[in-house]
């Protein structure tokens, strides 16, 4: 994309105007987007499969940006003109409204397009790996993170991506005591890293014989995946152990040692694999997670300030501790952060979040205009 950040590049003197700041970032979006064309038209860049894929990955992230900039420019355009014609003539309702009307929405277009220019998370594209664990609230917290699976693994079916189940801990009552799962495809961390944290129910269980309404909670980790090359992991740091799987698993449960657990010893991340049933597989599965909590750990050393550790992320699991809140006798879900109110909690945990994750990823943008602004005027 365009080297660095745009937005923070063209934060101007107090001399230059605002709209002056905006054509000059139009001016960058529009000479990038045509090159960009250019080069996927390119025969040398077509026959390079990880070049072209890397070149068309920037053109989808650098066309919203485009749309935007277009119509900005062509406003302009009319605006210029029908101010030229009013001055001629100055008796048309129709150029008196657009003169009227297009000052405000080019505004909103500007807003618009320093919002789409802000630097992404450069994690964004990557797979995620999901750990839900039961908090608060015994049975109910169980049956809670299963509700939880559901609606997450829902949700990325619906925007089109896959997910593999890498670990489970099934309650007795049903859901999970914790479960651990991937999602992979272009962009799921930049979809799913606003479900981390903790998320608190509010119902009467189906145990519940006085219809009393309780109060439980689950966790939620959301971790990009990483690739070997971006975590570097001594052999001689890892202590594994083999073991003999217990609970469901087939005719190889308690027969051979196929359950493996890998400590990282210098960070103490312990993960625990045991549900297939070659030893191999289950190291292979634990190694990814494994790399996925260190890599969040090195990004938490590199952005202390954002508070993006692993523990932060999902607290305690206390029942004051909350990102979000469905309660189900009022059919309403709260996204606290945002103070975003939904009642339709049904649809929610059949998976439609994206109301959600679209208000998040606005909220997201604007603190980061406001950082970057807020930084390039201190420079």
């Amino acid at each position: 994309m365009i080297s660095g950040s745009p937005v923070r590049a063209l934060i101007a003197p107090a001399a230059v105007t605002l709209g002056a700041v905006i054509a000059q970032l139009v001016d960058q979006i529009e000479d990038r987007f045509a090159e960009l064309e250019r080069q996927m038209a390119d025969p040398e860049v077509i026959a390079d499969r990880e070049r072209y894929a890397e070149v068309g990955r920037e053109y989808r992230d650098l066309e919203p940006a485009h749309e935007l900039a277009r119509e900005y420019v062509q406003l302009q355009d009319d605006l210029e003109g029908a101010r030229e014609l009013l001055a001629e003539d100055g008796d048309d309702p129709e150029l008196r409204k657009l003169v009227a009307d297009a000052p405000a929405r080019l505004d909103e277009l500007a807003d618009q397009i320093r919002l789409a220019m802000v630097e992404r998370d450069p994690n964004d594209t990557k797979n995620v790996l999901v750990e839900i664990r039961a908090g608060t609230g015994g049975d109910e917290a169980a049956l809670f993170a299963g509700d939880l699976f559901k609606m997450l693994t829902r949700y990325a079916e619906q925007r089109g991506f896959s997910t593999e189940v890498l670990s489970q801990s099934p309650a007795e009552v049903g859901g999970f005591k914790e479960v651990t799962f991937a999602i992979k495809g272009e962009g799921a961390y930049s979809v799913f890293k606003y479900e981390g944290g903790t998320h608190r129910v509010q119902r009467v269980p189906k145990t519940e014989s006085q219809g009393r309404r309780h109060t439980s909670t689950a966790t939620v980790a959301v971790l990009p995946e990483a690739e070997e090359v971006e975590v570097d992991i001594d052999p001689g740091d890892l202590q594994v152990d083999v073991y003999r799987s217990s609970g469901p698993g087939g005719q190889s449960v308690n027969t051979t040692d196929s359950a493996v657990r890998v400590t990282h010893r210098p960070s103490g991340i312990v993960v625990s694999m045991q549900d297939e049933k070659s030893q191999l597989q289950n190291r292979e599965r634990a190694m990814r997670v494994l790399r996925a909590r260190l890599y969040e750990h090195k990004l938490a050393a590199q952005r202390a300030e954002i508070a993006s550790e692993r523990r932060s992320q999902v607290g305690s699991g206390e029942r004051s501790e909350k990102i979000r809140t469905y309660n189900f006798p009022q059919n309403r879900v709260t996204d606290h952060r945002i103070n975003l109110t939904a009642h339709n909690l049904d649809q929610v945990l059949a998976g439609d979040l994206r109301e959600f994750t679209d208000a998040l990823a606005g909220e997201e943008k604007r603190e980061l205009l406001a950082a970057e602004t807020a930084g390039a005027g201190s420079s």
